[in-house]
């Protein structure tokens, strides 16, 4: 079963008259052969004075402020289409990074918001402690370009601490389970990355992980996973502890969830507009899984 090229046209249209400048930019990297220039810029759009990223980077609040998640998820876009490198690492990022370092040596999730702008509820009330993915997420992309700086030491021990003390408890996140994955493959403790990733592949597959009813409507969305939420493609480190028939199963049902429209649903959103946006971001992350599954209409 692929998605017809109909379909995919639909889901193409609803990308450019609905997603932001950053999902159309990615999809036209994926999709065209279009620049990772433009993805450049348009993720330096949502970039503050102070090296922090903002101004509504997940859609969930259209605050202006920096954000260390934010931040992070524009290291990972830019990795995604090739475009880091050491410099621009060093420079762009770390200091604003450097500044929010807590204590004990990792950077937090979010910041609660000081500024009157729209957003969740689930904003103002976070916890602004240092977090295992957002800290996780940074050590391993630093390791990945071979950077070696002070600052990684504490944050590494803060990562492994953070590892034993969490351990299966955020795996029901599939947007965690990356970044932790992130560090453990680039982290150069192959002897400890090895125990926590055989570790990690078994809370996985325990009973109650994965979501296994495709017409719930949260299906495959956060706190809900499926099996390509943890391997997006067939090559992914996850994807051997997945059978074939769970694999296949799954893109069934992601075919299965395109709307009329031709977008892939949330729930999110605090706002017509920005249910578009995640919208455009849902629909975008289907259309790479299943391109990279071959499952798409030539």
């Amino acid at each position: 079963m692929k998605l017809t090229k109909q379909n995919f046209e639909k889901a193409r249209g609803f990308i450019l008259a609905n997603a932001r400048m950053i999902e159309r930019r990615l999809f036209d990297f994926h999709f065209n052969g279009g620049s990772a220039n433009g993805v450049f810029h348009a993720v330096y759009a949502y970039r503050n004075n102070d090296g922090g990223f903002g101004y509504g980077m997940e859609p969930d609040t259209a605050s202006p402020e920096s954000q260390p998640l934010f931040s992070i998820m524009a290291l990972e876009t830019l990795d995604e289409v090739g475009y880091l490198n050491a410099e621009l690492i060093r420079n762009d990022f770390m200091p604003y990074f450097e500044s929010i370092t807590t204590e004990k040596g990792g950077i937090p999730w979010m910041f609660r918001p000081k500024s009157e702008y729209p957003c969740g509820e689930h904003f103002k009330t976070v916890k602004e402690w240092a977090a295992l993915s957002t800290t996780s997420s940074l050590l391993g992309i630093l390791e990945k370009y071979k950077i070696n700086i002070p600052w990684m030491k504490k944050a590494e021990q803060f990562v492994w601490a953070e590892i034993e003390r969490i351990q299966e408890k955020h795996v029901f996140c599939h947007l965690c389970t990356p970044r932790r994955l992130q560090f453990l493959q680039h982290t150069k403790n192959r002897k400890k990355a090895a125990e926590a990733m055989s570790n990690l592949k078994n809370w996985i597959v325990a009973d109650g992980v994965l979501f296994k009813d495709p017409s719930d409507d949260g299906w495959g969305l956060y706190g809900k996973p499926h099996s390509l939420n943890y391997a997006p493609y067939p090559d992914h480190i996850l994807n051997p502890i997945f059978s074939k028939e769970t694999i296949e199963s799954d893109l069934e049902g992601l075919l299965n969830k395109q709307k009329t429209d031709g977008r892939w649903d949330t729930w999110y959103g605090i706002s017509e507009g920005t249910k578009l946006e995640w919208a455009g971001i849902q629909t975008l992350w289907t259309l790479k899984v299943l391109k990279s599954y071959g499952s798409i209409e030539n």
